[in-house]
Parts: structure tokens; sequence; C-alpha cells
């Protein structure tokens, strides 16, 4: 299995729509999407695991995502190397142990000279079959 995690940004109102063009083009892993929405903006982002290349990317507007299971974090990998330079003066060190309770129940992605961090809610989960 080649496990992978998609984030596709979203409007509110389009949740349905966008769920029904997921489950046209992909084969949704454990049967459930994840509708999360931003505390301090007025977006939606739907998570879901599928089971496939990371190139064949056919929803608009959605990335490809990791997440710490302890604290609910997703991360992109170019998030992480910024939030490891933030912490750690500057300085992109791989084994560098990040304080993940700092980002829990967030959304990190890089935007021009570091990265941001956007506070979640799981809004709810749709059980697909």
């Amino acid at each position: 299995m080649n496990n992978k995690l998609y984030c596709t940004f979203i409007q509110n109102e389009e949740v349905d729509d966008v769920v029904d063009r997921i489950l046209e083009e992909y084969d949704i892993l454990f049967n459930k999407i994840f509708v999360l929405t931003f505390l301090d903006e007025n977006k939606t982002v739907l998570t879901y695991n599928i089971d496939g290349p990371t190139y064949n990317l056919q929803i608009p507007n959605t990335i490809l995502v990791h997440r710490k299971k302890q604290t609910n974090t997703l991360y992109t990998i170019n998030a992480l190397n910024e939030v490891i330079r933030y912490l750690n003066n500057g300085v992109l060190d791989t084994t560098y142990q990040v304080d993940w309770t700092r980002f829990r129940n967030s959304l990190l992605l890089t935007r021009p000279g570091g990265f941001k961090k956007v506070r979640t809610r799981l809004k709810t989960i749709i059980e697909v079959e």
C-alpha cells in the first residue's frame, strides 16, 4: 500500500460537490474524509488518505501533507523545514526534535520567508463506502 494523505482547500459551501469529485477520482482508504475548519479564517479543508502515487493529483487546490498523529498537526515537508529553521536559529538540521505540542491542531504551510501556522478544528467526519 502506498498511503498518501491529501488536503484539499475549499469554500465552505463546496463540501458536498468536492467530496463527490474526490470519490469519483480516488479510492479512499479507511473510508473517511475529515472536514476541518480554520479557526482564524472562514476556510475549510478536506483531508483523506488514498492509495496511489503523489504525482496524480486530480482535484484542484490539493496538496500532499503529513500528519503528526499525537498532536493532530498537518504539515508539508517544506513547512517542516521552515519550522526547524525558525526553532533552530536559522539552521536546517533534519535531526532537530520539534516540540509538536506547539503546533497542536494546526496546519503548517510555507509562506514567503518562513511558515504559516493555521489553527484548525475538526468539523465532521464523512463516512464513505
